[in-house]
């Protein structure tokens, strides 16, 4: 994949509020999406996450902001066109958040994201079938997902909102229930 004559830190850098944001770690997950995380401001040892979309154009998206509800969407297209698989990918989610813990300062700031997806290249190979199904390949969801629950365990210890929602995916809430959780985080 090429990044347009930038090395991908300097591809991924942005401004925010005036100041330069430089991330810890980038990858470039596949000829579709580049993944970076920041120094958040939540907490000492918050992660920002972003990431580029190359999109039909052939061009590179601006830097955007990944949101529960980006993912949560993705699922249901395809849970809608695999079923059985998505649940599946979803168990496999659900495993993967009982993993996770929160993150020190150090630890996010040793962060390598290609560590953090190199010892999914099984789960790859058994949800690879769902590449063909939404807007995101499983390798990318697998990665944001993995960031998403580590911020979520990082900076709210006691929250849930990753967890709430894969257990509303899984259990077939009503789309409406589904979605108000992602935009709002209403848990009810």
């Amino acid at each position: 994949m090429e990044i347009p004559e930038k090395e991908p830190k300097d591809f991924m850098t942005f401004k925010s509020q005036g100041e330069k944001r430089i991330p810890i770690s980038v990858i470039e997950v596949n000829d579709k999406f580049i993944l970076a995380i920041y120094k958040g401001k939540k907490g000492p040892a918050d992660i920002l996450i972003r990431y580029r979309q190359k999109l039909k154009n052939g061009k590179w998206s601006n830097i955007r902001t990944p949101k529960h509800i980006h993912w949560t969407v993705d699922i249901l297209i395809k849970m809608f066109q695999e079923k059985s698989l998505t649940e599946k990918f979803i168990e496999e989610l659900k495993r993967i958040w009982e993993e996770i813990n929160p993150i020190t300062e150090e630890e996010r700031n040793n962060l390598e994201l290609k560590e953090i997806l190199n010892y999914d290249k099984e789960t790859l190979e058994r949800f690879k079938e769902l590449n063909k199904y939404g807007e995101y390949n499983v390798k990318f969801l697998l990665l944001l997902a993995r960031l998403l629950m580590l911020q979520e365990k990082t900076n709210y210890p006691e929250g849930n909102l990753f967890q709430t929602l894969l257990n509303k995916l899984k259990e077939g809430e009503d789309i409406f229930s589904i979605l108000q959780t992602a935009t709002l985080g209403k848990l009810g």
